[in-house]
């Protein structure tokens, strides 16, 4: 019985080995508990004439390798580990108009104009003012729809 056992073990990592060589996208990552493509690039609190009136624009930057359908991502912000009272429905620019987007102003960028957020692309979000404040830890966490899917998670301080 413990001789079927340990092959039964031996096959099952060798298959995991043989994932990881033919496989290119599959990697270690998949098990990991925090996983991240993004990267919140800037967190500005001025405005454009220079004043510190806490502007509060966070930049998101897609440092990953796979494209993302936009309109099927959605993003929770917690400032201080508190999640916002924010609503950002979905990262697409065009459908994100009508949303009810409580707490966020605008999305820009390249990220969301098209119906993909590729690599190297950038998304800019406008909150309310004074939503962020220097010394804050702002993180962002990416779901993917239909299932609610945590795909992206990444942290900065203000």
């Amino acid at each position: 019985m413990a001789t079927i056992l340990m092959v039964a073990i031996a096959i099952l990592l060798a298959a995991l080995v043989l994932l990881m060589v033919f496989v290119p996208q599959f990697n270690m990552s998949v098990f990991s508990s925090t996983p991240s493509f993004l990267e919140i690039k800037s967190i500005r609190h001025e405005s454009e004439s220079g004043a510190m009136n806490y502007d509060s624009r966070v930049t998101l930057y897609h440092n990953g390798t796979l494209s993302y359908k936009n309109a099927d991502l959605y993003a929770v912000f917690y400032c201080n580990q508190e999640k916002l009272p924010c609503v950002i429905e979905t990262l697409n620019g065009f459908n994100f108009i009508p949303t009810h987007h409580f707490g966020v102003q605008t999305l820009a960028g390249l990220g969301c104009s098209g119906m993909f957020w590729n690599p190297c692309e950038k998304i800019a979000i406008d909150f309310t003012d004074g939503t962020f404040h220097p010394g804050d830890l702002v993180t962002v966490e990416i779901y993917q729809r239909p299932k609610s899917l945590l795909i992206s998670r990444h942290s900065r301080t203000a």
